[in-house]
């Protein structure tokens, strides 16, 4: 049986943005379908083209799901989690590094970036949409340990 674990992000009218900008950041294909696309009924006229339901499939397949909750539905704050971005090959460190840095411009760093204790790179960022963020990429190589050594900065295949 085949299972898969994906996040599912609620906003308040700015999934799509959302979306498009983790798209820019992350790669992948955006599949979006309004409330109106989808046929529900919304309390505020404005709200029919929020997303019903939004998919962002990345490149090598993980999906990050998300929609907007239009009024009279709760939509507390993101709290309790952080979607992670992880990688333990070695190849892959600079690129998953250069996403944080992009998920936190505009936002906040609430973990600043830096090697960790048990030698991977890690840090912790909520976004400009609310969504929280956690880095682990490593291991950092013993020769590129000191403190001063910032990861490179890498650009995201679109």
């Amino acid at each position: 049986m085949a299972h898969t674990l994906n996040p599912y992000l609620t906003f308040r009218g700015t999934a799509r943005e959302a979306l498009d900008a983790y798209r820019g950041v992350l790669g992948g294909e955006l599949d979006l379908m309004t409330f109106a696309e989808g046929g529900m009924p919304v309390e505020v006229a404005e709200e029919a083209d929020w997303l019903m339901h939004g998919q962002l499939t990345l490149p090598d397949g993980k999906v990050l799901m998300a929609s907007d909750a239009p009024t009279g539905v709760p939509a507390p704050p993101m709290a309790g989690f952080a979607v992670a971005l992880t990688t333990a090959d070695a190849d892959e460190v600079d690129t998953v590094l250069g996403w944080y840095r992009r998920l936190a411009e505009g936002g906040r760093e609430d973990v600043p970036l830096a090697v960790a204790p048990w030698g991977d790179w890690f840090g912790q960022c909520t976004d400009r949409f609310g969504t929280p963020w956690m880095v682990d990429a490593g291991p950092v190589d013993a020769q590129e340990r000191p403190a001063e050594r910032e990861p490179a900065q890498s650009a995201a295949t679109p």
